[in-house]
């Protein structure tokens, strides 16, 4: 018969093996919740860049302002449509059709394209941004295109400002959706989908009763990470629109921008700040709740 384990031993074991997580621990203490709960206690204040001698406690009002602002809630619908178009639908699904395609494709071509498509997404958030803005200017090459074709142009800048900043953030964010699904594809056992094939199940179908339910962790995990960083999509847009014109496609990081440097309110512009760390963590949510194991 063995002798009874010490009382003190389980925690004390546990107690060791969380000593090396110790430092990880303390520095998201130190620069992630530090900062956060910081920027707590400045959504209910008045603080503002005008020189003020000190701030006040104002509660709720700096909440109740934002919610009673048109110009808030027209960030608010703006950016859930940035946050669709470019995200949920364009970079997923355009990413998913390149994984699916480079599959196919010969090593020349899936070379050629990767490289097009990754290099998109390493420069810059700045540098797109002038590349996107040159392309969809009045005087820009999508105009010059138009034009050669004899197809009418217009001010894409102008006139539809939020489809030109949806289409360069999917530009630009699709090479991570093909590379999180290349690999996901990759782990598809061929044995399945040969059977399929032999079975006589077109390409669609295949896709739809086979690829993606096999993938849907994948796709779960990438639609998450693409809108946390689609809702935070600050330089890309003041490159090009700078939230205009009037405003149709100031989303709400440009908004916080807008209020908390340009006019000074940096009390009410850390309360939208908050409000959209409540976005984001919504989403999460929903998406974390779509990837729980099932029972």
């Amino acid at each position: 018969m063995s002798a009874a384990t010490p009382p003190h031993t389980g925690p004390r074991r546990r107690l060791v093996r969380a000593l090396p997580l110790t430092p990880a621990v303390v520095l998201l203490l130190l620069f992630l919740a530090g900062p956060i709960a910081y920027c707590v206690v400045i959504a209910f204040t008045d603080l503002q860049l005008t020189g003020q001698a000190e701030e006040s406690f104002v509660g709720f009002d700096n909440f109740t302002r934002a919610f009673g602002d048109e110009a808030f809630l027209n960030a608010v619908w703006l950016t859930l449509v940035f946050t669709v178009l470019s995200s949920l639908i364009g970079q997923n699904t355009l990413g998913l059709a390149l994984a699916s395609l480079m599959q196919r494709a010969s090593k020349p071509v899936r070379t050629l394209t990767g490289g097009i498509v990754v290099t998109a997404w390493v420069l810059p958030e700045v540098v797109a941004g002038f590349l996107l803005y040159a392309f969809f200017r009045r005087e820009g090459t999508l105009n010059a295109l138009l034009d050669w074709l004899r197809l009418p142009s217009q001010n894409w800048l102008f006139t539809l400002p939020i489809l030109a900043v949806s289409f360069a953030n999917v530009w630009r964010g699709t090479a991570f959706s093909m590379l999180v699904y290349s690999a996901a594809l990759n782990e598809i056992p061929k044995e399945v989908t040969e059977a399929a094939e032999v079975d006589g199940a077109s390409g669609w179908r295949r896709m739809w009763h086979i690829t993606l339910p096999m993938i849907r962790r994948s796709i779960g995990t990438n639609l998450m990470l693409n809108t946390l960083q689609t809702l935070s999509v600050f330089g890309l847009i003041w490159v090009m629109t700078r939230g205009g014109p009037s405003g149709k496609s100031q989303t709400l990081p440009l908004f916080m921008y807008e209020q908390a440097f340009q006019n000074s309110l940096i009390g009410y512009g850390t309360a939208v700040a908050l409000l959209l760390l409540l976005i984001g963590s919504l989403f999460s949510v929903v998406y974390l709740r779509l990837l729980r194991t099932e029972v």
